[in-house]
């Protein structure tokens, strides 16, 4: 009955001879009857979620001999979960509690699920430290227990679970240092957590690694970054120096490169322009130098094939398999209930990026659609590589904030599927192309607070929905969304500029105000300088003075001498 309008009560009769019962994502509220188990004898697979269920679990669970899948997650059930259901359901192979009130400590020494495969536990208030009794689930798959309150250190006991394709933890209160045993192969996901130290010097034969918003120092080490499976690399907001190693090129499948909100610095190697399958790079907000490599262009920006990867994996003495995915790179796997194939848990990557001027996160298939640059909020200096206009897939490009000079490349007309552009706070000069007006997907565009001049954009097609905040700051722009008349004209692009058109046109570009006050002030400099001189050197001093006074005789004597012959004659 999954997927429909039904709401009220959910009063089961007395005894169903059922084996499967789904009502999941309707409108059914109220508490679950106690005797739950003797109302359902027969059943293996209960799906519950996405509903408004309240109150808390009964104790009968347990009594279910051949439950074996139950999800209860997407509802407001509260309270602890009952021992009796972690410690006497031992043929429970999923348990989902996602998304409900459950607060206490579900892992303890009274946890003795045997059988498990996946354990969701994300979004609940469930406190304690992850104890080396989840290791009772030696054929554990997935664990989720991200948005909690659990603590204490990530110990390598871990690394003794073998099936682990997917932990996530994200946004929890761990600490302590990343244990290099903790390696998985689909997903590791320790962001927003409080980690520290350095980051570790082994590699991790992971897809997808989350280490974001935790206060990991020092640099970056090559032994990090020297997995060839990489697919998706986040370690952004954190406290890591240094440069960009050069093993970073051994990552040549990674798609999503992630290193914004640190103090990294030194040049962009060129070693970064071998990952030719990158779809996702952002070194914003950090401290990075020297021009943007031009090789940049051999990124691919876009859709692609190639990040497509098999992570089938069976496990025996389960009825459930593992689907791998048929589409995209980011879809890390399905898990389905064989015939029925219904009861799907598909384990997502994930991606967090900036624009459009908001912070977005791209989840699934969608990231293998999302394509973007970031290099804001550095110190990059140069002009823009005429070579990112070649970038023809990418929806997302920020050089702002930087030192960049020169014109804006008339190349980036190439950029068809844009949807985002922010060239803001540089040294940008000339004139913006017209070219630019083709561009059709545009949904933010900012050249404000450059050295631009000449006149704005038409407005027309997209451009109609820029004001003048996306030019301000520019002084010699002039246009009718800075409610600014262009007074001079305007060349048509197709006009060759003569040289004397050229002497002319600087003359206009002077402004008289500020030529009085830097006359002024260099006078005042020099004669400042002049009395200076003079009251240190007493002999230049006397000079000066004899010299004066000379001067000041001669031209008595001429005048008078002048006047003299005058009146005589």
């Amino acid at each position: 009955m999954r997927n429909n309008y039904l709401t009220g009560q959910f009063d089961l009769p007395p005894r169903l001879n059922v084996s499967w019962l789904d009502i999941s994502n309707n409108n059914f509220t109220g508490q679950l009857q106690e005797n739950i188990s003797r109302r359902l004898p027969y059943i293996s697979y209960l799906n519950l979620s996405t509903n408004s269920f309240h109150g808390i679990l009964p104790s009968s669970f347990c009594n279910m001999s051949d439950l074996e899948k139950l999800d209860l997650s997407d509802n407001m059930f509260s309270g602890e979960v009952p021992k009796e259901l972690i410690s006497g359901c031992i043929n429970l192979s999923v348990l989902k509690l996602s998304s409900n009130k459950f607060h206490g400590q579900i892992l303890s020494t009274n946890f003795n699920l045997t059988d498990l495969s996946e354990l969701l536990l994300d979004d609940n208030q469930f406190s304690g430290i992850l104890s080396n009794t989840i290791s009772k689930s030696p054929h554990l798959v997935v664990l989720d227990i991200s948005n909690n309150y659990f603590s204490g250190m990530i110990s390598s006991w871990i690394s003794n679970m073998t099936d682990l394709d997917a932990v996530i933890m994200r946004n929890n209160s761990f600490k302590g240092r990343l244990p290099c045993e903790l390696a998985v192969d689909a997903i590791l996901d320790v962001s927003h957590n409080c980690l520290s130290g350095s980051l570790p010097s082994c590699s991790y034969p992971t897809h997808h690694i989350y280490l974001q918003a935790n206060k990991f120092t020092g640099p970056i080490p090559n032994a990090f970054v020297n997995s060839s499976s990489m697919r998706t690399l986040d370690i952004s907001d954190n406290s890591l120096s240094g440069n960009i190693p050069n093993g970073i090129s051994a990552l040549f499948h990674l798609r999503v490169l992630l290193l914004r909100g640190n103090h990294l610095s030194g040049l962009i190697p060129n070693q970064l322009c071998k990952l030719n399958k990158i779809s996702l790079l952002d070194l914003s907000n950090n401290y990075f130098s020297g021009s943007i490599p031009h090789c940049i262009s051999n990124f691919s920006f876009g859709p692609n094939d190639h990040g497509f990867f098999q992570l089938g994996h069976h496990l025996s003495g389960m009825k459930r398999r593992l689907n791998t995915p048929t589409y995209g790179s980011f879809l890390v796997r399905t898990f389905s209930l064989g015939e029925y194939d219904v009861f799907d848990t598909p384990v997502l990557a994930e991606a967090d990026f900036v624009t459009k001027r908001s912070h977005r996160s791209y989840k699934g298939d969608i990231l293998n659609y999302m394509s973007g640059l970031d290099l804001s909020c550095n110190n990059l200096t140069g002009e823009i590589p005429r070579e990112l206009g070649e970038l023809v897939e990418i929806r997302a490009l920020n050089l702002s904030h930087n030192q960049l000079k020169g014109s804006i490349p008339k190349t980036f007309s190439s950029l068809t599927q844009i949807e985002s552009l922010d060239l803001s706070y540089n040294n940008l000069s000339g004139v913006i192309p017209i070219e630019l007006i083709d561009l059709n997907f545009l949904a933010v565009f900012s050249v404000a607070h450059n050295n631009l001049s000449g006149k704005t954009l038409d407005m027309k097609a997209q451009f109609l929905t820029f004001n003048g905040s996306s030019y301000e700051g520019n002084p010699y722009l002039c246009g009718p969304q800075l409610e600014k008349n262009c007074t001079t004209i305007v060349q048509s692009p197709n006009r060759p500029t003569t040289i004397s058109e050229d002497s002319e046109a600087k003359w206009y570009e002077i402004d008289p105000g500020a030529f009085y006050v830097t006359f002024s002030v260099s006078y005042i400099m020099f004669l400042l300088a002049l009395a200076s001189v003079l009251a240190i050197n007493p002999y230049w001093r006397r000079r000066w003075f004899n010299f004066t006074e000379e001067r000041m005789y001669s031209s008595y004597y001429f005048v008078f001498d002048a006047l003299y012959k005058l009146l005589v004659h």
